[in-house]
């Protein structure tokens, strides 16, 4: 099975490193020196990592064959994807890859059905549910522990607690001016 672990960012210096938005819980296994990768395009790979450091909180890679800003350059955007055993799970009980979460039924902790998952989406802030209604529309659910409170594999659910409007129009609006009254209600002052 093929995971994507990381995208191609802008050259750095001269020398044909790239920066990497990184796509995995685990770059030190999927992105060391001597790691060979599938590309999306295809057509730029595969490419074998020559090196990896850290600079400025950023991974930078340096890939063999490209030794110049220009080859780096032409990379820019490539999607870089590892092989990997579809048994394989993450080191960490409360992770999951993608394809283990793709397709659970989305449900509240009263039962209530919310859809299905159908895509993932890694922002750099938190990872979205993509979630298909029964009625065919979307909802977008964050994936934090706060509202994702269980995901049951054996069952294939995930269990919310969603605040007020993320999946209903029922948002609780508060308002200061609710609570302060209309400004025609009080009279002015002449101070007489």
């Amino acid at each position: 099975m093929q995971l994507v672990v990381a995208r191609i960012g802008r050259a750095h210096g001269i020398k044909g490193e790239v920066t990497v938005e990184v796509r995995t819980d685990e770059p030190e296994l999927r992105l060391g020196p001597g790691a060979v990768l599938a590309t999306d395009p295809a057509s730029t790979g595969p490419l074998t990592i020559e090196t990896g450091r850290v600079h400025s909180g950023r991974l930078l890679l340096r890939f063999e064959g490209v030794r110049d800003r220009t080859g780096a350059e032409a990379l820019r955007n490539t999607l870089l994807i590892a092989e990997v055993d579809p048994e394989e799970l993450p080191e960490d009980e409360d992770e999951y890859y993608d394809h283990q979460l793709m397709d659970l039924d989305i449900v509240t902790k009263d039962g209530t059905e919310v859809g299905r998952i159908t895509e993932i989406s890694h922002l750099p802030s938190q990872d979205l549910f993509i979630v298909e209604r029964p009625d065919g529309s979307e909802v977008m659910i964050p994936f934090v522990e706060e509202i994702v409170t269980e995901i049951d594999l054996e069952e294939q659910r995930a269990i919310i607690d969603p605040p007020p409007g993320l999946i209903d129009d029922r948002a609780e609006i508060a308002s200061a001016r609710d609570d302060e009254g209309s400004a025609g209600d009080e009279s002015p002052r002449d101070g007489a």
